[in-house]
């Protein structure tokens, strides 16, 4: 197994912080997604590597166990029971000269296997080599627009040189995660493959904003409208809908269209509300004649 510096695939340095790393992890990902280059296969495979290294180094856990034995970090477990055994061994043989540890260089160039070869024979490292261990996991994060998000679609993602296709459901919440079982790093020696977990982005829409299942947006309303009342087209995420505005409508005052908002995750059919927040817009470059008439209404009010 090549090692892989996935300080260096990141474009960081061995003192990055969490933060360093979510934002070198999204530029690079940006950058080489599938979706942006379809016949790059020497992208995909960067995209992959990208992926990995972000899985490992974001997880405090994994990031201490890859930087203290490398492209090994993944039998830090075995390392440390064998540790312990080695260290009772030369206890037991002569107590008082202790137990020093072991260094990666300790472990040769042959790593995980020869380690154990060394240390209880041959056999022992056969059979450490034969132990089946489940591959890492994979952590991705995918961005949909409020259009997207808003109806069940399909959507074709490039998972280790394969393209998988996965089923978005209406009504998927920003941040909600899912996983998708087998897709991960590969197993070793026979072992399961590990799981590729999605995590999705949904940014507000530029005029209309989400809150659970309820849409929000602001419409603005000229001042004869509001005064008289009317009737007003207001987009919504499913199209143009005409909406009815009371005479004497104040700025600021809300209208609630039931069942206009946003789909319910996973339950067909049902929707949230669609609120509108009236703002009242007052005319300007008012002619003379139009100046003449807001007089004469002003002298009526007193």
């Amino acid at each position: 197994m090549n090692f892989i510096d996935y300080y260096e695939v990141l474009g960081i340095n061995k003192n990055a912080t969490n933060d360093d790393i979510k934002k070198a992890y999204r530029k690079l990902a940006r950058k080489y997604h599938p979706d942006l280059n379809p016949n790059d296969k020497t992208a995909h495979q960067k995209f992959q590597q990208i992926n990995e290294a972000n899985e490992v180094l974001s997880d405090p856990e994994k990031r201490k166990k890859y930087d203290q034995y490398g492209k090994d970090w993944k039998h830090a477990e075995a390392f440390e029971e064998a540790r312990k055994q080695q260290g009772q061994h030369q206890y037991a043989g002569s107590a008082g000269s202790g137990y020093q540890g072991f260094t990666e260089e300790d472990m040769g160039e042959g790593g995980f296997s020869s380690f154990f070869e060394s240390l209880f024979g041959q056999g022992a490292g056969r059979r450490a080599g034969q132990t089946k261990y489940r591959g890492q996991d994979y952590h991705a994060e995918l961005q949909l627009t409020l259009q997207q998000a808003s109806s069940t679609h399909q959507q074709t993602l490039t998972i280790n040189g394969k393209n998988v296709r996965i089923t978005i459901p209406a009504g998927i919440e920003n941040g909600q995660k899912i996983k998708l079982k087998n897709y991960g790093s590969p197993g070793v020696n026979g072992g399961p493959n590990g799981d590729l977990y999605i995590t999705f982005s949904i940014p507000d829409d530029a005029h209309i904003k989400r809150h659970g299942n309820d849409l929000y947006t602001t419409v603005d309303l000229d001042l004869y409208t509001a005064i008289l009342g009317g009737e007003v087209t207001v987009n919504t995420l499913n199209g143009k809908v005409k909406v009815k505005v009371k005479p004497e409508t104040q700025n600021g005052s809300k209208i609630k269209l039931t069942g206009k908002g946003f789909p319910v995750y996973k339950k067909e059919g049902v929707f949230g509300n669609f609120l509108i927040t009236w703002s009242i817009k007052i005319p300007v470059n008012l002619s003379d004649k139009e100046k003449s008439l807001f007089e004469e209404l002003s002298k009526l009010k007193h």
